[in-house]
């Protein structure tokens, strides 16, 4: 990790965290962590892409790890996040990039391309779709863990009764799992796995030191906002079309594919009526975390993607 430097924005008010590696003679990738992830979620693309020839550039959203929490974080939009990307972009003197963003960080990656097309070459995502509206769970059971964080106070109470590392342990697990976290009436998300449930073999102590470092400064009420209480919330706009080449890696046993019509949204193609350019690949064995999980096989999903779609 000693090869990935840190720096510190004025970006929109607020200071923003960003780490970066790489020399960029082949063009710059802005890479967007999702929940409960940072951007140490990208470690093994950043060291993998830099040696290929990329400027590596993965910030700590706003309200996230070591950026600064915006004044009123419950007002922040997903705009918000897309103009802060497209600052970071211009203190940093990229006029194009590829983009890739991993759960909620699909969104701002799509709005960056919808609002910036000229500054974006291509979008790779992981674990989430191009979603056009509000994202479909209405018929799952009021445990849905979305459901509960949405509540106000609900997870705020839940996350309380542990420390930081206990929380960011027990998504992980939870969020590695093929199935939906749901809980049982009288039963709280994060009574769902204990203590003594192991990690996934792919995830470390170690790692898990670093994120709980991170999520100790940051905390968790920005990530409750967003993404959970804003999820209603599109980002895309009207009739919203990416005309940008796309890419799509979900694994097999990611548990989002079992969300009401998702699977049937990626795999009958109804996603490529706002992605025409899309490409999906599935992975074997692959969970939410694929990128963690698998390195090695998603980096060269995404480089030989780079290499097709931009000028790599």
């Amino acid at each position: 990790m000693d090869k990935i430097e840190h720096s510190f924005l004025n970006v929109n008010g607020l200071s923003l965290h960003v780490a970066h590696t790489g020399n960029g003679e082949k063009g710059a990738v802005l890479f967007l962590h999702g929940f409960p992830e940072i951007w140490y979620s990208w470690r093994h693309q950043m060291l993998a892409f830099a040696a290929a020839g990329f400027k590596c550039i993965a910030p700590d959203s706003r309200g996230y790890g070591l950026s600064d929490q915006p004044p009123e974080p419950e007002s922040t939009a997903w705009d918000d996040l897309v103009a802060d990307l497209a600052a970071i972009l211009d203190l940093l003197s990229i006029p194009k990039v590829f983009v890739i963003g991993k759960d909620f960080g699909v969104m701002p990656a799509y709005g960056l391309a919808l609002r910036h097309p000229h500054r974006v070459l291509a979008v790779v995502t992981l674990g989430v779709p191009f979603i056009a509206g509000a994202l479909q769970t209405e018929t799952l059971p009021e445990g849905f863990y979305v459901h509960r964080w949405r509540e106000p106070d609900r997870a705020e109470a839940d996350f309380g009764r542990f420390d930081v590392r206990r929380v960011i342990r027990t998504i992980y697990i939870l969020f590695s799992r093929s199935e939906i976290p749901i809980a049982e009436p009288g039963q709280e998300i994060m009574d769902l796995a204990d203590s003594s449930t192991p990690l996934p073999p792919w995830f470390t102590e170690e790692d898990l030191n670093a994120y709980a470092a991170l999520y100790q400064k940051s905390q968790f009420r920005f990530p409750l906002h967003i993404p959970y209480r804003s999820l209603h919330k599109s980002a895309a706009g009207e009739n919203p079309l990416i005309e940008v080449p796309a890419l799509l890696i979900m694994g097999e046993k990611d548990y989002v594919l079992k969300f009401p019509g998702m699977e049937e949204y990626i795999r009958g193609g109804m996603v490529k009526q706002f992605v025409p350019k899309l490409e999906v690949v599935y992975v074997p064995e692959g969970c939410h975390f694929v990128q963690e999980q698998f390195p090695d096989r998603i980096n060269d999903l995404i480089l030989d993607f780079l290499g097709k779609s931009g000028q790599a």
